[in-house]
């Protein structure tokens, strides 16, 4: 490693202007751990903002497609002469939007879901090689920006009148391109800044953001409903995009870049016994000379493929719950009654706030037991019974369909958080990489680009499913979920093994030992 005065005065110079004025307010460099609580805090706003404009759509479809099936119409019809006064059924009912209000509505939606998704997982195995050729906090600086730009684009069809479907497919098809920038960023970001000790913990905790991102698009979604559906998109593109300002101002991509000493720091820098400060996980000097890992030598890492194709059903499950639960929602009658739109939005955010527990307990779960398959695969596993149980019982009452979601959610998004988090930075900085930092933004590309694929397939058939029969799309769920868990199964049983292993031998385990077969 140089002298400490190269670096700082390259760091100056690079630092951000956020991180430049508070030094000037505090009157000194800001500390490894401040650095650190600054990543944690914009990395989870910005992906929060990502999530919050992608579960608008969701709030919508009910408006724009509100007489979709047979049971959408005798919901209308039921409401409208025992529940509602006429004064306040013209918007509630009204005609929908055009071209999603006609006997196909359901499947338009559905196209502009896998229009989005599919953009979006193609533009992830990309933006995974771009991020890590790029200056991160340039690359998801201009994400946000254009991810708030469509997004509104989007809701500008309400004021505009627009009625072309052709627009509002290729809106969304561009905004899934900008957003394909965020997660490969943030993951290289917080990977740069975290060493292995708890990061399941510390990324599942951090991981709420998708759940808080949803939570929050869906609360701010269904109360602008009431103004016109147009503000529910132009709303969450602004705040996107003013959190994208917030990144380039203050986002510090690693410690070089701010001139931060990782020495003392026990997340990062782990030490060994009769040794000094261990190697870091992600040397300093490999971020500058490393010559960044390639498309295919990524996918060769031992572990990428399975997971991938683990999070390719994990993500189809969790995806379809959140471009569809609240138009299940509105169509399901719970108790006898059918609820509006709006309440059905606020109520479909239960299923991220069971995510939110998940996440943090399955990245707990598998710190202790170092076990990362084994976990994910239970999770996937307990899942399916989840799913049979809201859908065969979710109707009784709202209570009991409270109760049923938020468990379901907890299962179905606790794997989905661990493999997008601590599996993917694990796997960004696997020993076969021998110290080379420069392969996390593309290997979590591939596994979360794999994972969306699935996300992109889920809510499409759904779109289609859903017209005839909801029980069978629950079947189609609770297959996935099943596949998925099956796929780690050599996973699961290298972990397994090297457990018992350890338990004869009683020596020190290994790290990761399923990731290194």
């Amino acid at each position: 490693m140089g002298s400490s005065s190269e670096p700082t005065a390259e760091s100056n110079y690079s630092k951000p202007l956020g991180i430049r004025f508070l030094e000037n307010i505090k009157g000194t460099t800001l500390s490894f751990k401040t650095h650190q609580a600054i990543v944690l805090i914009v990395t989870f706003l910005a992906y929060a903002s990502y999530h919050a404009t992608r579960k608008t759509t969701s709030i919508v479809k009910s408006t724009l497609d509100p007489q979709s099936s047979d049971v959408g119409v005798k919901f209308v019809t039921w409401r409208t002469s025992y529940f509602q006064e006429p004064a306040k059924l013209s918007w509630m009912i009204g005609d929908g939007w055009a071209p999603f209000n006609g006997t196909d509505g359901t499947a338009l939606l559905g196209e502009l879901d896998v229009a989005f998704l599919s953009v979006y997982a193609m533009g992830m195995y990309f933006s995974g090689h771009l991020g890590d050729r790029m200056d991160l906090r340039i690359f998801l600086t201009v994400g946000m920006l254009g991810t708030g730009l469509f997004t509104s684009l989007f809701g500008v069809g309400y004021w505009g009148n627009i009625h072309s479907f052709w627009y509002f497919l290729m809106v969304q098809m561009i905004a899934g391109l900008f957003q394909s920038t965020g997660w490969p960023s943030v993951v290289a970001v917080l990977g740069n800044w975290f060493g292995k000790s708890k990061r399941g913990l510390i990324m599942g905790i951090w991981n709420a953001h998708t759940s808080i991102g949803n939570i929050t698009g869906s609360l701010v979604a269904s109360a602008l409903l009431s103004y016109g559906w147009g503000w529910s998109f132009v709303v969450p593109g602004l705040m996107i995009a003013f959190v994208g300002m917030v990144v380039f101002l203050i986002l510090p991509v690693n410690p070089e870049s701010v001139g931060a000493d990782r020495e003392g720091d026990d997340l990062h820098s782990p030490k060994k016994t009769g040794e000094g400060v261990a190697q870091p996980l992600l040397n300093s000097e490999s971020v500058v000379k490393t010559k960044a890992v390639g498309f295919i030598e990524a996918w060769k890492i031992p572990g990428v493929a399975p997971f991938a194709l683990c999070l390719f059903f994990a993500k189809l499950v969790a995806y379809t719950f959140l471009y569809w639960l609240p138009f299940y929602i509105t169509h399901t009658a719970i108790d006898g009654k059918y609820l509006s739109s709006t309440t059905a939005g606020n109520l479909s955010t239960l299923f991220d706030v069971g995510g939110v527990l998940g996440g943090i307990l399955a990245g707990h779960i598998s710190d202790r037991l170092d076990a990362r398959a084994i976990t994910a695969a239970s999770f996937m596993y307990c899942a399916i019974p989840a799913l049979f149980f809201y859908r065969s019982y979710g109707h009784v009452s709202l209570t009991i369909n409270i109760a049923l979601m938020f468990i379901t959610g907890m299962f179905v998004n606790g794997p989905y958080a661990l493999i997008t988090t601590a599996v993917s930075t694990d796997l960004g900085t696997h020993s076969s990489l021998e110290g080379n930092s420069r392969a996390l933004a593309t290997v979590t590309a591939i596994i979360d680009g794999t994972g969306s694929v699935g996300a992109a397939i889920g809510p499409l058939l759904t779109g289609y499913i859903s017209s005839t029969s909801w029980s069978a799309v629950f079947t189609m769920l609770m297959g996935a979920a099943l596949i998925a868990g099956l796929l780690l199964t050599r996973l699961v049983v290298a972990e397994v093994a090297a457990k018992i292993e350890y338990s004869k031998s009683q020596g020190v385990p290994t790290s990761r030992p399923a990731l290194e077969v």
